[in-house]
This record gives C-alpha cells, sequence and structure tokens, in this order.
C-alpha cells in the first residue's frame, strides 16, 4: 500500500522500545494480532492509559468467557460500522477471521439481517450492538428483551462489554486519525470495500 494514499496522524505512534514497562503488554498484543497496534503505539505516551487498556482489553477478550470469541469481533465490527470508525472496522475484520469466522460469513456481515450464515441470535445480537453504538443509544426494552431470549445476563455483560470497549476505541481512534497498519488494511480491502470502506477517509 502506497503510503501516500493514508491520511497522516495527528499525533503519530512511537517506537515499542519508548516503554519498556509496557513490554509485556505490547507482546501480548503481539502474540494475539501477530503485530503492535498503532492504537497502543500512540497511547503509551501515557503509559498507565495504555496498560489500562491492554488490562480492559484483555478482560473483553478472555478465552473462558462465554461468548465465542470470533463472534465478539463481528459485536465488535458491527459496532465500530456505527461509530464509523474504519481503523477499527478493519482491526475487528481481521480479528474475527483470525478466530475462525469463515470468510463467506465476514463478507456478508453488510447481510446479516437477511443472511442465513447468520444465526437469529447473532441478528438479535448484532441488531442491539447497532442501536448501543449509536449516539444517542438506541437500545430499547423490546431490544434487551429480545436479547435475553438468546443469552444469558452474564453473556450480555460479556456482549455489552464489547461495544463498551470500542466506544473508547472508536472515539480515541477517529480522534487521532491512528494510521492503520498492513495487515488490516489487506483484510478490509477484500472484505469491506462494499460496505463502504475506503483507505483514502481521513478519520480510520
Amino acid at each position: 500500500m502506497d503510503q501516500r494514499t493514508r491520511p497522516s496522524p495527528r499525533i503519530k505512534p512511537l517506537p515499542p522500545e519508548h516503554s519498556p514497562e509496557l513490554k509485556d503488554q505490547f507482546e501480548a498484543m503481539r502474540k494475539n494480532l501477530g503485530f503492535i497496534p498503532n492504537s497502543i503505539l500512540i497511547m503509551q505516551r501515557k503509559p498507565k492509559l495504555a496498560r489500562a487498556l491492554a488490562q480492559m482489553t484483555a478482560a473483553v477478550w478472555d478465552p473462558e468467557g462465554e461468548v465465542d470469541r470470533a463472534f465478539k469481533r463481528i459485536i465488535a465490527h458491527v459496532a465500530s460500522r456505527a461509530a464509523g470508525c474504519q481503523y477499527c472496522m478493519a482491526h475487528t475484520a481481521g480479528g474475527a477471521l483470525h478466530f475462525g469466522v469463515e470468510d463467506k460469513k465476514l463478507a456478508a456481515v453488510w447481510d446479516y439481517q437477511t443472511s442465513p450464515l447468520y444465526s437469529e441470535a447473532e441478528r438479535a445480537t448484532l441488531d442491539f450492538a447497532l442501536a448501543a453504538a449509536s449516539v444517542p443509544n438506541a437500545v430499547n426494552d423490546e431490544m434487551f428483551s429480545e436479547l435475553r431470549k438468546h443469552w444469558t445476563e452474564e453473556q450480555i455483560v460479556e456482549i455489552v462489554g464489547v461495544i463498551s470497549l470500542f466506544g473508547f476505541l472508536n472515539r480515541w481512534n477517529d480522534t487521532m486519525a491512528t494510521p492503520l497498519e498492513d495487515e488490516p488494511i489487506e483484510v478490509a480491502q477484500q472484505y469491506l470495500a462494499r460496505g463502504g470502506w475506503t483507505i483514502g477517509k481521513h478519520h480510520m
């Protein structure tokens, strides 16, 4: 990807070596994603904030959680789409593939309400994610009742945790104009262009 086509970050990422006290957090992210996100490389200017985000992220993606980690990436993706954060849309698409979502299911994410690849429970959850990530929040009692048909209260807490984490990340990355890394760009160009994703947008 030609660097000239990418928007300039408002604050540049720093190299990981800048904050040796964050080495463990950075290595965990590299192991999980294959790279260290530019979002955290910008944030490391305030190590306590970066460490807190790493802890929250680890809790949300906990492998011992009751909601499938791959589907959590789809939830995060749809929530990020509602917020318009293309950086997070690309990251969550790549994460979905990494954790086992099939290519064709990811490609159909824009059509989840009608696609046979998505179950009734998944459709209700993604409708909820869209509403919860909207401003103002559009969740209503009927929508919450529909969610209860498919998930326990503990699972709903996990789901809302995913949406809320990305509420923070969407704001962070759009505001900072965080530059997108090569790996998620490739995924986004392959799977998300039909949904309006474009590298040329300034806020990513």
